[in-house]
């Protein structure tokens, strides 16, 4: 008595919809072949894997959980399968399906991708830049192989892989009068008209800074691009926080400064997510070590903005993938 990888992509896609009418429209089938799959599945586990309601849908157990992870690295296992026996027989370009933080697509990826590249050989780029909760969805319908992003909102219930603390910062216009400053505090920064990255999850991380003194801040205007948050402090229009500095191709203007903030913040971690887990291909192993080795060439100093006193201990050790 077995599952086959058909009846677990049932199983993985009514748990990922939390509907049985849901699942056989998406995947064209029965009903019945779904609620089969699950019988099945939780005969073989022993286990209830969902509570079904009459009417409100179905809601994941504990054990479901634990299950749809186990079911998400099987089906990315055997698509990476069919994947490489693709390759065999038409020995093209290989295709690296990433997923990144949108505002990492401009300031962080191109360069990232260069060295791998250099590294890995001619290779096709698929690049699909979201919001956190675009990227746990991509992931886990297995449209990329990976995500770079922060480990902000939901876990990724994958491998994941730790690169690099990004502590917040203040970004300033140079003429505002704490753009001189070695640091500047949450208090201060709170009362300054504000720009915001306003992307899911990124949204409640910058606006509990915010309110961390107690003080409501204004919000002059809301942007899901960085480049445009960059610009619109440039125009004078307010300050921002942000957690990354960019790579030399993308360096601010002169109008722009970055002052560290001085609280004793939460650091949010740069990481990448994949469904692999322990069993990772070759090609995202070394998209991993790849990018951990462009923030450790690039230091602290070129990737985070802090005191010189804080900047220890921001970049994880080597992976070991």
């Amino acid at each position: 008595m077995k599952l086959t990888l058909r009846q677990i992509e049932y199983v993985r896609e009514a748990g990922q919809l939390k509907s049985i009418t849901a699942a056989s429209k998406k995947l064209n089938i029965s009903q019945s072949s779904i609620v089969a799959a699950i019988n099945l599945a939780e005969e073989i586990t022993g286990a209830t894997l969902f509570y079904r309601r009459k009417g409100h849908g179905m809601e994941v157990t504990p054990a479901g959980q634990e299950f749809l992870i186990s079911a998400r690295r099987v089906l990315a296992s055997n698509e990476e399968f069919e994947r490489s026996l693709f390759a065999f027989s038409n020995p093209s370009t290989p295709t690296l399906r990433l997923g990144c933080f949108s505002p990492f697509g401009s300031i962080l990826i191109p360069p990232v991708l260069k060295r791998y590249i250099e590294e890995n050989g001619k290779c096709s780029i698929n690049l699909l830049e979201g919001d956190q909760t675009e990227l746990r969805n991509w992931l886990v319908a297995g449209d990329v192989d990976l995500v770079v992003t922060y480990d902000i909102g939901e876990m990724y219930g994958v491998g994941v892989t730790p690169i690099c603390k990004c502590p917040a910062h203040a970004l300033l216009n140079r003429e505002d009068p704490d753009a001189s400053k070695e640091a500047i505090s949450m208090k201060t920064l709170s009362r300054k008209p504000h720009i915001l990255l306003d992307l899911p999850e990124t949204r409640s991380y910058l606006l509990a800074l915010l309110d961390y003194t107690g003080q409501q801040p204004q919000i002059v205007l809301r942007t899901r691009s960085y480049n445009t948050i960059r610009t619109a402090v440039a125009n004078g229009l307010g300050a921002s926080i942000l957690n990354i500095r960019p790579a030399a191709s993308g360096r601010d203007t002169d109008s722009l400064v970055r002052v560290p903030i001085s609280d004793n913040l939460r650091d949010p971690t740069l990481v990448v997510a994949d469904p692999y887990g322990e069993h990772k291909p070759e090609y995202v192993r070394s998209f991993i070590r790849v990018l951990h080795r462009y923030f450790f060439d690039l230091g602290p100093e070129n990737f985070a903005v802090v005191r010189k006193k804080d900047a220890h201990d921001l970049l994880y050790e080597a992976p070991d993938v």
